[in-house]
Parts: structure tokens; C-alpha cells; sequence
């Protein structure tokens, strides 16, 4: 499905960098309308690591190179993650399958929270099963996004929903989810000085019930310029995976590695760990903007190389972007 234009249904003020409590009524009734996202300023978030390992985090603008499809470009922002507010969504499989794993590991989330959205900072909520729905709307509260979320976990369903789709009679629509939060970020109001985005997912990536796949995922992460961390629980019988666990595990994998984000293993790495790991490099995120030298929007992949001038540092971004036109009219 092309990305000019990301329908997605949503309640009043969940994009407009404010609280939005969830409904305790009746369900919501939410009219869907369409988002434009513009790139004609090329965003990339990035991670630096030394030799060692360790995160880099005093590198200036002089300091970088970027490349798209082998031609240097004039980067006209450069911005570290001490300058820059963050904006984080987790977005939470509940189906049968995570339920249990979702709540054993509730602390685990909060205490993430609670370091991670700080002072100009905020974060979303949305759990999905084969419904996706906004917990909580983006805010600077932490105690009321895990509110929020105890309210759900006891089986309060009175929350908006991003798209609704009354055909999805079950399974797991984990790829709407996605694409439906990204387009939520991409709507955001961007503050002038530029953000952090993320969007942490838990889930076992084992889709049956999207509209959407995984390239539209993927590409609405990007278009976001959001970075997708993983967590993936397999629930699987006497060790053994099946075909579909393996389907899962890859899934999970590409929505981390082409968004410049990291995939972890719950069954190998402590969640409390690896959410601990993920709060690490969000405090040391780089964003680095820049105008194509190509202004050709044919909708091809675009690579995108972020090199660093000093010797024995790695970079960890997404690949690049899809050129698409968004002067066009979309659809309604």
C-alpha cells in the first residue's frame, strides 16, 4: 500500500502532544481521516558505539557525513539526545498468547517509563489483539499510562480505536497496529528543535489479521522517523518452534533492523535488562536532518549512510527511505 497518504482513525487531542485520559463510557465512536506526512526534510535518528561497545555520545555535527545513494549531502540539522525531548509509544500485543507475559513483567515496563519519559518528554499506550486500541494518548504521566493500562489489563475495553475494522472477527492484527501508531507519530506536532521518537513493541510477531504488512510497517516507521525496539516472548510447546514462531521471530527481527532500532529475546535476555538497554541508547540518540539532493519523489527506496570522521566507531540506522510525492492528493 503506498504511504502517501496513512488513514488512521483517532480521538481528539491524542495527537496534539497533550494528555488524552481514556473514555470510562461508552465505545467511541472515531472518524477516520487521512495523514499527509512530508519529507522533504530528511530525517535520520542514529546510534554511535565505540570499538568497546559503549554509546557515543559527545559527537558534533562536524563530526558526521551523511550519503544518500553514494551522494554526500549538506546536512542542515544536527541534534543530540540531551537536546532533544523524546516521544515514545509502547504498543502491546494482548492476545492469548502475551497475556500472561505482559503481566509478569508489568514492573519491568513502569520502571522503564519512569526513567525514560522525563520533564518535556511523553508516551502513548495501544494495545492490540484484533482490535487497536489507544490506552493512553501521548503524555508526560507515567502513573497514568500504567493506570491506564491496569484498567485494560482487568478488562476495561472503553478506549479509542485507531481504525477500526469490524471484519477482523479475531487474530492478531499486529501490523496495523504498528502502521497506525507510526502514523500517529507522524501527525504529532514536531517541536521546532526536533524530538527522539520510539516505539517499543511487544509482541511474538506472529501477525494473522492485519490490512496492512509488514513493508507498510516498516515504511510508516520511517516515514515517522521512529526507531522500533522489540521484545519478543515465543510462546512455544517442549522448546520446539514451528514454522510460524519462526515466521514471528523474523518479523520482529525486520521491524527493529530496518528502522535503526534493536531486537531482544525474552526467552534469552531479562526483559528488565534489555527495557534498561533500550533506555540507554535512547539517551544517547543522535537526529540528523537534511534536504535530498535528488528532488525526484518516484517513490524508490532511497540508501542512507551516516559515516562517522573518527576511526573505530559503528552507526546503527535505518537503511534509508521511500522518495514518495506527497504534494498529491491522497485519498479521503
Amino acid at each position: 500500500m503506498p504511504m502517501n497518504w496513512i488513514p488512521i482513525a483517532l480521538a481528539a487531542g491524542l495527537l496534539a502532544g497533550q494528555e488524552s485520559p481514556p473514555t470510562s463510557g461508552p465505545s467511541v465512536s472515531i472518524p477516520s481521516v487521512s495523514i499527509k506526512v512530508d519529507v522533504s526534510l530528511i530525517n535520520v535518528a542514529f546510534i554511535v558505539r565505540y570499538a568497546d561497545e559503549k554509546l557515543s555520545r559527545d559527537l558534533t555535527r562536524d563530526d558526521i557525513e551523511v550519503f544518500e545513494d553514494g551522494v554526500k549531502q549538506e546536512v542542515r540539522y544536527f541534534g543530540r539526545s540531551d537536546d532533544l525531548p523524546l516521544r515514545l509509544g509502547v504498543v502491546m500485543d494482548v492476545s492469548g498468547s502475551q497475556e500472561k507475559f505482559n503481566r509478569q513483567h508489568r514492573r519491568d515496563l513502569e520502571t522503564f517509563l519512569r526513567k525514560a519519559v522525563t520533564g518535556r518528554d511523553c508516551g502513548m499506550l495501544v494495545c492490540f489483539g484484533n482490535h487497536v486500541r489507544v490506552v493512553s494518548g501521548f503524555t508526560g504521566s507515567v502513573a497514568g499510562m500504567m493506570e491506564a493500562l491496569d484498567r485494560f489489563q482487568k478488562g476495561d475495553r472503553h478506549f479509542p480505536e485507531l481504525e477500526p475494522d469490524e471484519t477482523r472477527s479475531a487474530g492478531t492484527a499486529l501490523f496495523d497496529a504498528m502502521y497506525l501508531t507510526a502514523g500517529a507519530f507522524a501527525e504529532a506536532p514536531r517541536p521546532q528543535g526536533g524530538e527522539r521518537k520510539a516505539l517499543i513493541l511487544f509482541s511474538d510477531g506472529e501477525d494473522n489479521s492485519s490490512a496492512h504488512d509488514l513493508p507498510d510497517a516498516i515504511e510508516a516507521a520511517q516515514a515517522a522517523d521512529a526507531l522500533i525496539y522489540t521484545v519478543r516472548y515465543t510462546e512455544s510447546k517442549k522448546g520446539q518452534l514451528t514454522a510460524r514462531n519462526r515466521y514471528g521471530i523474523r518479523e520482529m527481527d525486520r521491524l527493529a533492523a530496518e528502522t535503526g532500532g534493536a531486537a531482544f529475546d525474552a526467552s534469552r535476555r531479562d526483559v528488565g535488562t534489555a527495557l534498561a538497554q533500550v533506555g540507554e541508547e535512547l539517551r544517547a540518540l543522535y537526529e540528523v536532518g537534511y534536504m535530498s539532493s535528488n528532488p525526484v519523489r518516484d517513490g524508490t527506496f532511497r540508501k542512507v549512510l551516516i559515516r562517522v570522521k573518527r576511526d573505530g566507531m559503528t552507526v546503527r540506522a535505518k537503511p534509508g527511505y521511500y522518495a514518495r510525492d506527497f504534494t498529491s492528493a491522497g485519498p479521503k
